[in-house]
């Protein structure tokens, strides 16, 4: 009898674990595709050309602005410039405020989709917040393209030794 009582209390056990088990795996598979929904992934102008995202996909694009690429449409919201990693180039178009500290020739992340001509359409822009700082991922990306000043962009950022 004592035996018996053990094996059923053991077999509770091993239900309850299967259980809490099923439960963290029902959790995880419900909360994947929103994770995805959320996620924005980044990319340079020469990633863009090598791997372009899904059509409508949310994506961060980061480089530099181009010198003499910034003008602003006749509404006076809507600003177009060129995002350059040295090695390719994304026209941008952002309606909206723009940050006070953006400018040509500094760092950019711009959120948004890519359009079906090669465009992109940001809807959030973020631009750098001192003369020494670069996003990670703006100077690995210019490393990587290995563009005109990357190599000076990496140094001030302290990302050489990444």
């Amino acid at each position: 009898m004592a035996a018996e009582v053990r094996r059923s209390a053991r077999n509770q056990r091993l239900v309850l674990a299967g259980l809490a088990l099923a439960a963290v795996v029902g959790a995880g598979l419900l909360a994947i595709p929103a994770l995805e929904d959320k996620a924005t992934f980044f990319y340079a102008p020469s990633d863009l050309a090598a791997n372009p995202p899904a059509p409508g996909a949310r994506i961060r694009l980061g480089g530099l602005v181009k010198d003499g690429s910034v003008s602003r449409e006749n509404d006076g919201l809507t600003l177009v410039f060129t995002v350059t990693d040295g090695a390719r180039e994304t026209r941008v178009r952002y309606t909206g405020l723009v940050p006070d500290l953006f400018r040509e020739g500094q760092g950019v992340v711009a959120t948004g989709r890519l359009g079906p001509d090669g465009g992109f359409a940001a809807e959030e822009l973020l631009a750098k917040h001192d003369e020494t700082y670069m996003p990670p991922e703006v100077a690995k990306s210019l490393g990587r393209a290995g563009g005109a000043g990357a190599a000076g962009a990496m140094h001030r950022t302290g990302s050489l030794s990444e």
